[in-house]
C-alpha cells in the first residue's frame, strides 16, 4: 500500500542503508576525544563505556528504555522491579560520569514508573536541579486509571558551576488577557504579525510539544522518538555553540540532529543498525534544512501559534 500523499515519515532504501552503514563507527579501544566528535557509534553501550576518554562531554542527554515491556526493532526490553531497574541504570550512568566535564549537565528521560529510580540514582552522584514534566498528547485512554499522557526529564549537574542560558529558552506564549498600562501601551506583551504574545520564563511544565507523527518531516518509525523541539530546549539551555553533546541511547538520532542544527558537536551510541542508519540520513538532511518545528528565528513558540507553523498540518508545532 502506498503511503498517504502527506506522509513524510523517513524511509531507507537498500542502497541508502548500505551507504549509511559505512559511516558508522566502533569504539573498541581508548581513543582521543577529538576522534569522537560528530560520530554515531553502532555498538552496545556497555562495550563502549570502558574506552571513553575522561572529561570531554559538556552535556549528557539520555533517553533509556523505560521500565516497561517495549520492543525496539530487534531488541525487547522487559520490565523489572524498581530496584533492579535502578541497578541497571547505574550500570551505565555511573561509568558515564568520568567522561563528563565538571561543568556538565545531565538530562535523563523517564515516565512515572521509572522516574523514582532515576531521581534516587541521580541524587547519589549528581546535584539534582529539577524535574521537567512534558505533555505527551498521544496516548491510549484507560477504563480504570488516569490516561497516561505525560513524561519526565530529570535535570542534574556535576557541580555548582554549570551552563544555563535562560534567554535562549524563553517561550512566546499567546496572551489571553491583554492588559494595558494607563497610557494604553501593552503591559508585558507585544503585538506582532502573529498576534499578541508574551515572552515567558521557561518552567518545568511543558505543554507546547507535539510527538512526531506521519506528516512531520522529522518522523521515523522509532517507537519512542522525542520531538526535536524538546531536545532543542535542553541543548540550548545547557550548552554553548561548539560543545559536545553525548546521547548513549541515540535511537533515530534526534539528539545528534538537533545538536548539528544548533551548532553543537555530538556523539551518539546505538546498538540497532536500522536506527543508526536513520540517524545518519537525518544528519544529512539537517545539513540542507536546519529548521526545528516550533522554534523560529531564535525563539520557541506555543504550539501552532506561529504562521510558519500554521501552514503545516495540525498539531505540528
Amino acid at each position: 500500500m502506498s503511503p498517504a500523499p502527506r506522509n513524510r515519515t523517513l524511509t531507507l532504501s537498500d542502497a541508502e542503508r548500505q551507504h549509511y552503514k559505512t559511516g558508522l563507527g566502533q569504539l573498541n579501544q581508548p581513543q582521543a576525544a577529538e576522534t569522537l566528535q560528530d560520530v554515531i557509534l553502532h555498538q552496545d553501550l556497555f562495550e563502549v563505556l570502558p574506552h571513553l576518554p575522561g572529561q570531554f562531554v559538556d552535556l549528557l542527554i539520555a533517553d533509556p528504555p523505560y521500565n516497561r515491556a517495549k520492543t525496539f526493532n530487534q531488541t525487547r526490553f522487559s520490565p523489572q522491579s524498581l530496584a533492579d531497574y535502578e541497578a541497571w541504570l547505574g550500570r551505565w550512568l555511573v561509568p558515564l560520569l568520568p567522561p563528563l566535564k565538571p561543568t556538565a549537565s545531565v538530562y535523563i528521560c523517564g515516565d512515572w514508573q521509572s522516574s523514582t529510580a532515576i531521581h534516587h540514582l541521580l541524587g547519589q552522584h549528581c546535584i539534582v536541579r529539577n524535574r521537567i514534566t512534558w505533555e505527551r498528547e498521544k496516548g491510549r485512554g484507560a477504563k480504570r486509571n488516569w490516561k497516561n499522557c505525560a513524561e519526565d526529564i530529570w535535570f542534574a549537574t556535576c557541580s555548582q558551576d554549570y551552563t544555563f542560558n535562560l534567554e535562549a529558552v524563553k517561550l512566546q506564549r499567546r496572551v489571553v488577557a491583554p492588559y494595558r498600562q494607563a497610557d494604553g501601551q501593552p503591559k508585558d506583551w507585544q503585538e506582532s504579525a502573529q498576534g499578541r504574545f508574551r515572552l515567558t520564563h521557561p518552567s518545568n511544565l511543558w505543554t507546547d510539544l507535539s510527538v512526531p507523527f506521519w506528516s512531520m518531516a522529522e518522523n521515523t518509525d522509532h517507537p519512542t522518538q522525542k520531538p526535536e523541539k524538546l531536545v532543542a530546549k535542553l541543548i540550548l539551555a545547557s550548552s554553548q555553540p561548539g560543545d559536545l553533546v553525548l546521547d548513549p541511547f541515540v535511537g533515530s538520532g534526534t539528539t545528534a540532529v538537533v545538536a548539528k542544527k544548533l551548532g553543537r558537536r555530538y556523539l551518539g551510541i546505538e546498538q540497532d543498525e536500522t536506527f543508526c542508519c536513520w540517524a545518519k540520513k537525518r544528519l544529512d538532511l539537517a545539513a540542507q534544512d536546519a529548521t526545528i518545528q516550533g522554534y523560529h528565528q531564535g525563539q520557541f513558540w506555543d504550539r501552532n501559534s506561529h504562521r510558519a507553523q500554521q501552514a503545516k498540518p495540525p498539531n505540528s508545532g
